[in-house]
């Protein structure tokens, strides 16, 4: 399992809860499906719900059988930084890069070793 980090992926879901969300598996025109992740690898990701106030940035895990995304660890979130129990309504779910990650000054950029690009 690789942390693989793509340009231009988004899809949506209609997963309420706190749980895994499964993804339509259609990518909007002009974006690439989650499939460019490949199966069992990890990605930073964010899910913004498109007429709530609820967002979640995180790591989690693509599963190509049944198209879902695993939340397996919150970096921030609109629930204080803790998994957002998602109400009822489409969510935009698209991969990231965090702003916890990006040099800034004199820091460096934390990027685990085992990073893939496509």
């Amino acid at each position: 399992m690789a942390l693989v980090l793509a340009d231009r992926v988004k899809d949506t879901t209609t997963t309420s809860s706190t749980g895994t969300v499964t993804l339509s598996g259609t990518a909007p025109t002009g974006y690439q499906n989650f499939s460019v992740i490949g199966n069992g690898n990890t990605t930073y990701y964010t899910i913004a719900h498109q007429t709530a106030n609820e967002w979640e940035v995180g790591i989690g895990t693509y599963t190509s059988s049944g198209t879902t995304l695993a939340r397996t660890t919150v970096i921030s979130s609109s629930n204080s930084n803790a998994l957002v129990n998602f109400s009822a309504g489409t969510k935009d779910v698209f991969v990231t890069l965090p702003s916890s990650l990006v040099p800034t000054g004199a820091s460096s950029l934390a990027v685990p070793q085992t990073l893939t690009s496509t």
